[in-house]
């Protein structure tokens, strides 16, 4: 699974906990906060009955009397009030009085009247100076049908308690006040949850990303090829930044010691070949020998100045990750100027073997990045070309834009590329004798190729022609 994947589910686990637990706590407050405060206007209204029923009560005529009078009026008042987008038109009251015995002597609902609830909690508590009040169901099939009862205390001139005054309101008209206030905090609950499960995919996708960058980054170094670290802010961008100067000082370290070893056993042929050649010419020699070794030391000499210099161009190459500040560059026109470069200068194959260079680069050919490091490419494509081109023969070079493609081929007509030595030929110091007992090269003007090929985003190629000789291709991005 991988790690933003694990981030989110993580995450979402956590916020669905904390909403559960938020939703139960909520829900579970609404109904038992709105019939504690229905409680408490419950007591209010049955202390002030009470007080106001006193009279009538000790006067013996609470059953006739004004405050039955008006107590049964109630029934018939339209309250037109609208409490919250809920009307209310009539009074959900129902008061009932009862002596000192527990026996109902008023009910304004008539259903009582004579009954004993001497043994209900809201008479038997308040008869014995206690708070009194139950919560009952009207109807033991229905648990929503429960009714609050609140009483009070009447009591004589001297503070006895001669009855009780109750006042009842059935739970069920505090439903709609309840489910609506259970709906906005479940909606509301609902919004916030999606709310913040967005934010936590956004931030596990942001941090699968930023460790996706690195992830790809170090497998790319480990593998050798070239990368750059990822594009990360905060703790992310410094880790990359570390990783970057960690590659950079591991890699300068084994590069090193790599061209030392490699340098060292490439130098081993020539440095023989001039100390062999300086050893004879110490000793008496016919001019033909001694002429014959000094040009033997200058080949050597000047394979050894070669080897060094193109190996310092090799390791620039190699040694960069990227392209600084790419500029746009017409393959088509550079190879013109690579071939005019060619034919000025007199280079032996064109001047003494009678070897001509043909271009082919009619229409422009753009691609982006470092215009020295490409001229140097195609030289070295051409003059590989002519070190094994017979002589008289043709080096065709050409460029054009094939696609979303530039790609540059130099043909040649001599003796190909041996199967054995096809996958081998872009390596460093890799080199094939040339045609006519010509000593081998430094090896490594392919591997120059497939380098800077590599670092413009393309690729190197290198097959037999039909008909006898070599293709060498270099395929690179065209810029948009």
């Amino acid at each position: 699974m991988k790690i933003g994947l694990r981030i989110f589910l993580g995450y979402f686990v956590i916020v669905a906990l904390a909403a559960l637990l938020l939703a139960q706590v909520f829900v579970q407050q609404v109904k038992p906060g709105v019939r504690q405060a229905m409680e408490d206007s419950l007591v209010d209204t049955a202390n002030l009955l009470a007080e106001l029923a006193t009279d009538d009560f000790l006067a013996g005529r609470i059953a006739d009397g004004r405050f039955a009078q008006r107590v049964r009026a109630l029934a018939g008042r339209d309250f037109g009030a609208d409490i919250w987008g809920f009307d209310k038109r009539a009074g959900s009251y129902r008061v009932y009085v009862t002596d000192a015995r527990g026996i109902v002597v008023f009910d304004s609902a008539g259903e009582a009247t004579g009954a004993d609830y001497s043994r209900w909690n809201d008479v038997y508590l308040t008869l014995r100076g206690e708070y009194g009040a139950r919560s009952t169901a009207a109807s033991a099939d229905d648990p929503d049908s429960t009714v609050m009862h609140v009483a009070a205390p009447i009591r004589d001139a001297g503070g006895a308690i001669v009855g009780v005054l109750t006042v009842a309101k059935p739970n069920r008209t505090l439903q709609p006040f309840i489910e609506r206030s259970q709906g906005v905090i479940l909606r509301w609950g609902a919004v916030l949850m999606g709310a913040a499960l967005l934010v936590g995919l956004l931030a596990a996708w942001w941090l699968a990303r930023q460790l996706g960058g690195l992830r790809r980054y170090a497998h790319a170094v480990t593998a050798g090829e070239r990368a750059s670290p990822p594009r990360a802010a905060g703790e992310f961008g410094e880790l990359g930044d570390a990783l970057e100067t960690m590659r950079a000082r591991l890699e300068g370290k084994q590069y090193v010691e790599q061209y030392v070893h490699a340098l060292t056993h490439e130098m081993k042929g020539p440095l023989a070949a001039i100390r062999g050649s300086a050893e004879l010419l110490e000793a008496p020699l016919p001019d033909a020998d001694r002429a014959r070794f000094a040009a033997s030391i200058r080949a050597q000499s000047e394979r050894l100045a070669q080897m060094i210099d193109k190996l310092l161009a090799l390791a620039a190459v190699e040694y960069r990750q990227r392209i600084d500040r790419p500029e746009t560059v017409d393959l088509a026109a550079l190879a013109g100027e690579v071939a005019a470069e060619l034919v000025e200068s007199g280079a032996t194959p064109l001047a003494q073997r009678g070897v001509s260079l043909q271009v082919e680069a009619d229409a422009p050919a753009p691609v982006a990045g470092d215009r020295f490091l490409l001229r140097q490419a195609l030289a070295n494509l051409v003059d590989n070309a002519l070190d094994f081109a017979p002589d008289g023969s043709v080096v065709e070079l050409a460029a054009q834009a094939r696609g979303g493609d530039v790609v540059v081929e130099v043909r040649d007509r001599g003796p190909g590329v041996p199967d054995y030595a096809l996958p081998r030929v872009f390596e460093r110091f890799y080199s094939l004798p040339r045609p006519g007992g010509g000593s081998r090269s430094s090896g490594l003007g392919l591997c120059f190729v497939a380098e800077v090929a590599t670092l413009h985003g393309g690729s190197p190629a290198l097959e037999s022609r039909d008909g006898g000789g070599t293709l060498a291709r270099l395929v690179l991005p065209a810029a948009p």
